[in-house]
Order: C-alpha cells, then sequence, then structure tokens
C-alpha cells in the first residue's frame, strides 16, 4: 500500500478539480502530449513496472504540473474523472531528492484523487493502462493538508514517477443487445452511462432472471475474477432505489461467489457488459428486486479493495 500520513489516508488520497479532456462513457477523445521541459535531463525512474523508483541528479521545481510518458501503454485510455484507475507511485521531494512516499494506491475514480491530489489525477488524464509516467508537481497541485502532511512547501515541488496499472471503464461500453421478455423492467440512461429502473405494472418474475443490455468486448468474468461493478437496485414494489454504487460514489469489487445477490449472474460476462438481474423476493410476501449492474473491469490480483 501507498505509505501515506493516517489524516490523508482517511481520505483515501482524494485530489481539486479541473476539466477532464471527455466525460462521456467510453469517449476515445483525449490527447496526450509531454511536457517540453528539460527537468527531464535530471529526473531518473527506474524498477519493474509496478514497483517504480525515483532519483534526481539536481533539484526540481515547477510552477505547473509536468508530465513525460517514459513508455506509453497499449490499454484503455483514461478520458473521463469518473473512470477509476490503479497505479504504483514512487515520489521524492524534488528539493532534496528524498522519498516522500511509495507504493500502490487504492481503486478509485479519477475525481476521488483530485480533492487533495489534483498533480497526480493531472499526470493521468489522457494516459494509457500500462503507461509509466514522470511528473514534477508543485505544491499548489496538492491541497494544502496533503503538502502539509508531505512536508512540502508552499514554494517546493514533488517529482513522481508513476506506472498505471488499471483503467476502469467508466460505464457499460457493450454494443445494445435485443431482448423482447415482456413483463421486465425498462432501464433509461444519464449522459455519464448513469442507469435508471422502470419497473412496469406487472407481477415480478418469479425465477432468477437476467437480461443482456449492453454486450461488452472484454474479457469475460471467471469464478477467480474480482470483478469491478457499479449497480443500482430498485424494489418492484416500492419502485424505490434501495441501494446504488452510483449514489455511494464508488465502485465495488464483486466475486462471482459474493454473497450479493446478483454476483452468480456475472459468471462469463464480458467487460463493458451491462446486465439486467430481477432477484425474486427471499420469502413470501417479499418483494423482488431489479439490479442494473454495469461490468467495468476485472480488479487485478495485488489491487487494494
Amino acid at each position: 500500500m501507498l505509505r501515506i500520513p493516517a489524516v490523508i489516508a482517511v481520505l483515501g488520497l482524494s485530489a481539486l478539480t479541473l476539466a477532464a479532456c471527455a466525460s462521456a462513457p467510453g469517449s476515445a477523445s483525449c490527447d496526450r502530449v509531454d511536457s517540453d521541459s528539460s527537468i527531464f535531463d535530471v529526473v531518473h525512474s527506474s524498477g519493474e513496472f509496478g514497483t517504480p523508483e525515483t532519483t534526481l541528479d539536481a533539484p526540481v521545481n515547477v510552477d505547473a504540473t509536468t508530465v513525460r510518458d517514459e513508455t506509453a501503454g497499449d490499454g484503455l485510455r483514461v478520458t473521463s474523472d469518473d473512470q477509476d484507475v490503479f497505479f504504483s507511485v514512487s515520489i521524492v521531494d524534488g528539493a532534496t531528492g528524498k522519498a516522500v512516499a511509495a507504493g500502490s494506491g487504492q481503486i478509485q475514480s479519477l475525481s476521488a484523487w483530485r480533492e487533495n491530489y489534483a498533480g497526480l489525477a493531472d499526470a493521468m488524464m489522457c494516459a494509457t493502462e500500462g503507461s509509466r509516467i514522470v511528473a514534477a508537481i508543485p505544491a499548489s497541485g496538492l491541497s494544502a493538508q496533503a503538502a502539509e502532511s508531505w512536508g512540502v512547501a508552499a514554494e517546493q515541488s514533488i517529482v513522481v514517477t508513476l506506472d498505471l496499472t488499471k483503467v476502469y471503464l467508466a460505464a457499460a461500453d457493450g454494443a445494445s443487445q435485443y431482448n423482447d421478455r415482456r413483463g421486465m423492467p425498462s432501464v433509461v440512461l444519464a449522459p455519464n452511462g448513469r442507469p435508471g429502473i422502470i419497473i412496469p405494472d406487472a407481477a415480478a418474475p418469479t425465477d432468477l432472471t437476467t437480461e443482456t443490455l449492453k454486450k461488452g468486448a472484454g474479457a469475460e468474468i471467471t469464478a477467480q475474477d474480482t470483478a469491478r461493478v457499479q449497480y443500482t437496485a430498485v424494489d418492484w414494489g416500492t419502485r424505490k432505489v434501495t441501494s446504488s454504487t452510483w449514489e455511494d460514489g464508488a465502485s465495488r469489487a464483486v466475486t462471482t461467489g459474493a454473497d450479493i445477490p446478483f454476483a452468480s449472474q456475472l459468471l462469463g460476462a464480458t467487460v463493458g457488459s451491462q446486465l439486467l438481474v430481477v432477484v425474486p423476493g427471499a420469502s413470501a410476501g417479499s418483494s423482488a428486486t431489479a439490479y442494473v449492474i454495469d461490468i467495468l473491469g476485472i480488479d487485478p490480483v495485488t489491487a487494494a479493495r
């Protein structure tokens, strides 16, 4: 785990809001341009991917976040602050070269990182999964609390080597599928992909029922995998939302054997898919629940959850 002061750890290394390149789910429009700066002549990154190290030949100080891709990955691109990311970093003090933090953060959205670590979020925007990113970040790219906790004065900077291990979809981006089963809920989507569930004026199915609303082109979920999902649950009888990761503001890690009513239906589904699952009431007189689940990716085995 990334070693950081406890007060910041509680916030999940969160980060200041800047505009993303694109906000639509699945958008691929985002330009990645290296900063033209001589500071990278004195910055050296080493270590295997996932365990980066950073050393300096001379002090580094910048007025704005300065970025270069040491290597560019060929995975999914970060185009939205709504996307979850997982990365490892090596951070040193720009004035002394002394280590400030090292390790892996938790899986969370880029917007969550921005609350206290805007510079890190800026460094990842438009980058691709599998990239090694080198960045110099001024104290202004950190919240006052984060800068103080790391001992970074207002006129100082940090230097970062960041390995972008995993980038997740912001929402299901698969191909829409035709379903003709009568009496099933309808699903409407907000511009960011967040689903709304419309319960029909009909009795709920008496058996567990699953439809694929979108078929993703990603990997199939196996029994050994931990899927990263967003979901919304609506009570069939009251037509009210009973739980929603979208409302909670964080995705969820789910295995196919988890004690979650829809978990078993993830087995064999593909990343990028959206499922509609109706689970009958657990007992006589209890109401069914309709779930819409977006499969955003598969968590790396080493990821913090």
